[in-house]
């Protein structure tokens, strides 16, 4: 689920809860491309709660409450004076139940009628046809559902994505200079970088940790839009679960949960498949980001990647800062937390 443009600057203060056995929080939301943003009241972000799962738990009364789908004990309280940001989260929620099956005769005749077509489409159709109409059709809450539950299976193997309220502030400013919905970093996982369906990019906390250079963390970023562009993430997933898969998304908007254990299983050990220069190069100069740093981090020679150093789009240019100094040290910070637990 994505948001208007019209509604990226709406903001309401509201009282957060992580836990039922902790106190409420005086917070500030705020809306993001995909996600409701929740800071405290000196703007350090605490956490994002992704629009296509917040529901509100208690329709017609106030304070309207809300929770994300799946973590009931974390609440949201917005006072009956914060109606717009209650009136256009209101309005997401029946976006999406409408996007949803309903019950009833007209579900069964609108199901059996699509299993005819997708027959009918499996006997004529190569395995690749039925793949592409299965992303075409997909929609972006169902995207980001998939990619959803794919980080959840990440994290079972690497250990929880890291945060703390310091450096989370700093990751969502690097996801805003690289204009991306999400960052998730991991203890673990993916060698170094991954992107999945609706719009995450999930970083493998040595990214952050043995780099002192922003510019590295945001290449990676970058390389990762770069290969979502030419293929898009959700197409990998439906590869590694077969003709099942894609038949399985077309008529129920789902993917097995065999299909995505087998793809975290194939995707996290393997090499990200090597990119053309000349795009990466462009994708560095339309980002105003150094290609310098991000050539180092893949090879400390330079000699395969020597074209991105040579042809730096930043050589002679000036930028601002992708993080401060502060913000960059912060971020490096992310992950420890999770050392001491």
């Amino acid at each position: 689920m994505t948001i208007s443009r019209r509604y990226e600057r709406l903001e309401a203060a509201g009282l957060w809860r992580p836990a039922p056995e902790e106190q409420r929080k005086e917070v500030v939301t705020s809306l993001g491309k995909t996600t409701l943003i929740i800071c405290d009241l000196k703007d350090r972000t605490l956490t994002h709660w992704s629009l296509a799962a917040i529901r509100r738990r208690n329709p017609d009364e106030f304070p309207a409450i809300y929770a994300p789908e799946g973590s009931p004990d974390e609440t949201l309280e917005l006072a009956r004076d914060e109606d717009q940001m209650i009136n256009v989260l209101e309005r997401l929620e029946k976006n999406i139940a409408r996007a949803r099956p309903h019950p009833g005769r007209l579900r069964l005749v609108s199901f059996l009628g699509t299993i005819l077509v997708v027959t009918i489409s499996l006997i004529i159709w190569a395995p690749s046809g039925l793949q592409t109409h299965a992303l075409s059709v997909a929609p972006e809450v169902t995207r980001e559902k998939i990619g959803r539950d794919l980080l959840d299976r990440i994290t079972r193997l690497s250990g929880p994505s890291c945060s703390n309220p310091a450096g989370s502030s700093a990751l969502s400013e690097l996801a805003r200079y690289t204009g991306v919905s999400e960052i998730i970093v991991v203890p673990g996982g993916p060698r170094d970088s991954l992107a999945l369906p609706g719009d995450l990019i999930v970083l493998n906390r040595s990214i952050i940790e043995d780099h002192q250079d922003p510019d590295v963390a945001a290449g990676f970023v970058i390389a990762e839009q770069v290969r979502a562009r030419q293929r898009d993430p959700l197409a990998d997933v439906l590869d590694a679960g077969g003709v099942t898969a894609s038949f399985r998304l077309i008529t129920t908007g789902e993917i097995p949960a065999k299909s995505l254990d087998l793809y975290v299983e194939q995707t996290l050990p393997r090499e990200r498949p090597s990119l053309d220069h000349e795009k990466l190069l462009s994708a560095f100069a339309n980002a105003l980001v150094r290609s310098t740093p991000y050539a180092f981090a893949n090879d400390v020679t330079g000699e395969t990647v020597i074209d991105l150093i040579e042809a730096d789009p930043m050589i002679g240019r000036t930028a601002r800062p992708i993080l401060s100094d502060r913000e960059w040290l912060l971020l490096q910070t992310i992950c420890e937390h999770q050392e001491l637990r």
